[in-house]
């Protein structure tokens, strides 16, 4: 199979795992508080991946690397799970779609800015063009309604902290398989999330009402947003480039949008077959220009 054909392949996996995030996370709260939520996630996927690295006799990281998986899980361990709940507490996961449509946009960026990745005009204006058509499309279907001050400013510090997470674990894909980067970002993080997880369900202990729906939900964000997820989407970026790669997830708001409208009954009209078709006019285009990148882990 052809190099961006497999990275393509396993960028567009990651994606349909993140589509079903901010739903899960939507249908978990009710059982459980936003910090249980948060750090428990992170806590059970860290249990696991110390378990899988065990197994698999992988070696403790080089000094050099600790800083960057350190950063990569500030991004995506921390800030993108606590945000993103946070901001789920006050809105809607259709009119988290608007914000979050810009995700890929900000990838992009410090692609270009941390990875030196060389991007022709061509990429930016179909990267352009499928944000501002997510952007619209999200805000016409839903996406307006739930919105607060509060809500966006977690969101958009979410993509932030999720934009230098991606760039910088694909960094440390190319000297460590992009499975080892998430369960090390995972359980270096344990120290803080673990203990946090243990307090904060011993807190909502009275107040926590757990279904068998929010639980599923909950174990969902656990092993699949934030491990598993990653072992295909961190492998897609390193072969086909940051930039390149983080464009896949135009297509995310989208699935979000219809997971939302399946699972929590919020608002998808006809419009998205408009939209959709356009999206993938941008990541096609966004995939069959070339780009060059220039980097090194320090």
């Amino acid at each position: 199979m052809p190099k961006n054909i497999r990275g393509l392949s396993y960028a567009f996996l990651g994606v349909l795992i993140f589509s079903f995030t901010l739903p899960m996370v939507k249908l978990a709260l009710p059982g459980f508080s936003p910090w249980t939520l948060t750090f428990g996630r992170a806590a059970l996927a860290g249990l696991l991946a110390a378990i899988l690295l065990k197994r698999a006799r992988v070696k403790f990281p080089e000094k050099k690397l600790i800083g960057p998986l350190l950063i990569t899980a500030g991004g995506i361990v921390i800030g993108w799970p606590i945000l993103t709940t946070l901001a789920l507490t006050e809105t809607t996961s259709a009119h988290a779609a608007v914000i979050t449509a810009g995700l890929p946009l900000a990838t992009a960026v410090l692609a270009v800015f941390r990875l030196h990745e060389k991007v022709p005009k061509a990429f930016w204006a179909a990267a352009l063009v499928g944000t501002f058509t997510l952007v619209i499309y999200a805000w016409l279907n839903g996406g307006q309604e739930g919105s607060s001050l509060k809500a966006d400013l977690f969101l958009v510090g979410a993509v932030v902290a999720a934009a230098i997470g991606y760039a910088e674990g694909a960094i440390l894909s190319k000297v460590m398989p992009g499975w080892q980067v998430v369960s090390w970002c995972v359980v270096l993080t344990l120290p803080l999330t673990m203990p946090y997880f243990l307090i904060s369900l011993w807190l909502g202990r009275e107040t926590h009402s757990i279904t068998s729906v929010s639980l599923l939900a909950f174990l969902f964000t656990a092993f699949g947003s934030m491990y598993f997820g990653f072992f295909a989407w961190y492998r897609g970026l390193s072969e086909l480039g940051v930039a390149r790669g983080s464009q896949v997830q135009l297509v995310q708001s989208l699935l979000t949008l219809l997971w939302s409208a399946l699972l929590l009954g919020e608002i998808v009209t006809g419009k998205t077959l408009v939209a959709a078709s356009v999206v993938v006019v941008c990541v096609a285009i966004t995939q069959k220009v070339r780009l060059v990148s220039r980097v090194e882990v320090n």
